[in-house]
């Protein structure tokens, strides 16, 4: 405290927190702070989820390609991977 410049920036915040609009525009200045970093989180956690679909889809593309070119019949690799006779007939 024995700092003026220390002493001279809590006069001031004391005397802004005194005010009500500067209190009601500090806290929806921190509300719109929150609510954008919420939504970049829900943003990220999605963007995650896709790519581990997409990593996922890619895959099972890989493994269908792998099984088609040791000669496994269209049936089984459908079976195996999931996914339809289009989606297989588009690797060959």
């Amino acid at each position: 405290m024995a700092e003026p410049a220390i002493r001279k920036a809590i006069t001031v915040l004391d005397m802004l927190s005194r005010d009500p609009e500067t209190v009601r525009l500090a806290e929806l200045r921190m509300k719109q702070i929150f609510d954008e970093r919420s939504m970049l989180e829900g943003a990220r956690e999605e963007g995650i989820k896709e790519g581990i679909k997409e990593g996922i889809k890619e895959g099972l593309y890989e493994a269908a390609k792998n099984l088609l070119a040791i000669g496994v019949d269209l049936p089984t690799i459908v079976k195996a991977t999931g996914l339809t006779e289009e989606e297989i007939s588009k690797i060959k």
